[in-house]
């Protein structure tokens, strides 16, 4: 049986524990009390969450835990020299030490105040990116990852991802087809890879009106061929003038920029998913050709697109 210990601290966020669930359903799928969860914080009882109810908790003691998942909260969480003396125990080398420790979404703070995280690749919620960047230049954050593994420490974006992070625990522990069945009985996809967006380029547009969804639903089923504005216009039965206009009116962007954004949407999960050579990717998403494709990728992640797909494989 391992155990799986989940912390917890005064404002933590209530939907971090709906990781827990993944373990329950391992048990419920196997019919073996494979894990075994506990809830643990620095004094234990009651610990208030983020919208006021409570949650009961066992102090911190010398109990051996296979795997120690850090909670997150709505704001950087606060910490005391107790929270962080147990996570870096817990991530030792030394006997009794945790085999993982994880951190969900702002959880990752966390880890990083304790050192844990210094020189490793991780995640955090995109919104406090910035902040976490500022506060821990050691780090390798990358934002837009929905976790990362990178030894024995993972980290997880935004709190529903901590069920994305859980189920790769499952699947790591248990073998993919447990984990798959685990996921479908929750009702979840299984699984958002490790490096999948943390936001869909469609879904940040939001536009108002059905006639320039329809000119994004044309763009994104014909990435490959030429986009210019007379085109997308046509898809919305605009005239050029006021489509780009309405256009910027409803998502903020230019035709433009938003085909570019789709572009690079498509060809990272290419990258990530996929093993076809740079070339087809770029060709296949419009990009015309890897040159192009590398400078959008290094604008737009920091990175090129083979270093995505490295990337993504190690997290495999």
């Amino acid at each position: 049986m391992q155990r799986i210990a989940f912390v917890i601290f005064p404002g933590f966020q209530m939907m971090s524990l709906a990781a827990l669930s993944v373990f329950e359903f391992a048990n419920i799928t196997t019919g073996e009390p494979l894990y075994d969860v506990s809830i643990v914080s620095e004094h234990g009882g009651q610990v208030p969450s983020s919208i006021g109810p409570g949650m009961d908790s066992a102090a911190f003691d010398a109990s051996h835990f296979d795997t120690v998942l850090v909670c997150g909260g709505v704001d950087v969480p606060d910490t005391s020299p107790g929270l962080l003396a147990y996570v870096r125990s817990a991530a030792s080398s030394t006997p009794g030490a945790a085999r993982r420790v994880a951190a969900i979404c702002t959880g990752a703070f966390i880890l990083a105040e304790a050192g844990l995280l210094d020189g490793r690749r991780a995640t955090t919620h995109w919104l406090l990116a910035r902040e976490f960047e500022a506060a821990f230049p050691k780090v390798k954050l990358e934002e837009d990852r929905i976790f990362i593994i990178d030894d024995h420490i993972w980290t997880s974006a935004g709190m529903t991802a901590g069920v994305d992070l859980a189920l790769a625990m499952v699947e790591k522990d248990l073998g993919g087809d447990i984990a798959r069945s685990v996921a479908k009985k929750l009702v979840v996809y299984h699984r958002r890879a490790g490096g999948q967006s943390q936001y869909s380029a469609l879904l940040e547009l939001e536009p108002k009106s059905d006639r320039i969804q329809s000119a994004l639903d044309y763009a994104r089923r014909n990435l490959a061929a030429p986009l210019p504005v007379e085109t997308l216009a046509e898809a919305a039965h605009l005239s050029p003038r006021q489509f780009s206009r309405t256009f910027r009116a409803e998502t903020g962007q230019s035709p433009a920029k938003a085909v570019e954004n789709l572009r690079l949407e498509a060809a990272r999960l290419m990258m990530e998913q996929g093993r076809h050579p740079v070339d087809i990717v770029a060709r296949e998403t419009g990009f015309a050709d890897r040159e192009r494709m590398r400078r959008a990728f290094l604008r737009a992640f920091g990175q090129p697109p083979l270093a995505i797909r490295r990337n993504a494989r190690a997290d495999a």
